[in-house]
């Protein structure tokens, strides 16, 4: 299995998923070459998620010659995959390719950078736009974002979440993960299993990842 339980998240430790990442550091990728890296990482934790945090289950198979025992996935009709915008929109795409069937949902949120980051290392979040799917009991809900920096903007949308419905499984999915935001995610929403590509040193004065891959949305969408 490429996911290992780690002390505040679970990593995805998929060879190409690290090679991805790689890419997407590189300062030398350019605007298509990330967007396009950014999906590629999504349908690859997607991939993972499949094998390594949702169960299966034995069926009776009518083959042209015969009947057989098969093995399926449980609850691939039951996903929710939420786009936390902007910078998720292209991690999403790849999210979808391997949840085709997924419940698509949005939320509009971001830190006011001008404020900065107070003395605890938060910022304050504006959510400015929600739109979900219904969210039922024996979801498992995918909250996509590439960066999980302070934790601020995350909590934030898992509030939004959850106050709109209760799902079986609340999964944070990010490409590059700052210690702090782990912890303060966590603290705030224990029920909520965290899995990244990498947890990455610190944060800088500013609250950007070091060494990260600078701003996710600013360089996929060349903003």
């Amino acid at each position: 299995m490429a996911i290992e339980d780690r002390d505040d998240a679970h990593l995805v430790t998929h060879a190409l998923a690290k090679h991805t990442l790689s890419t997407l550091r590189s300062e030398d990728t350019d605007q298509v070459a990330f967007r396009n890296g950014l999906v590629d990482l999504g349908r690859l934790c997607g991939y993972e998620i499949i094998d390594g945090m949702l169960d299966t289950e034995y069926v009776s198979i009518t083959t042209p010659l015969a009947e057989t025992t098969g093995e399926v996935v449980k609850g691939l009709d039951d996903i929710v995959i939420i786009n936390v915008l902007r910078a998720a929109t292209p991690f999403v795409e790849g999210l979808v390719e391997a949840f085709p069937r997924a419940r698509q949902g949005v939320i509009s949120a971001g830190r006011d950078e001008e404020a900065g980051m107070d003395e605890s290392g938060e910022f304050p979040i504006t959510v400015d736009y929600v739109k979900l799917p219904d969210i039922g009991a024996d979801d498992t809900v995918i909250v996509a974002d590439p960066m999980l920096a302070t934790g601020s903007t995350m909590v934030a949308v898992l509030d939004e979440i959850l106050a709109r419905g209760n799902p079986d499984r609340l999964l944070v999915l990010s490409a590059v993960s700052a210690p702090p935001g782990l912890v303060r995610v966590d603290e705030a929403h224990p029920t909520a299993d965290l899995l990244t590509v990498s947890i990455d040193e610190r944060l800088d004065d500013d609250g950007y990842i070091v060494p990260g891959f600078g701003d996710a949305g600013d360089r996929a969408f060349g903003t």
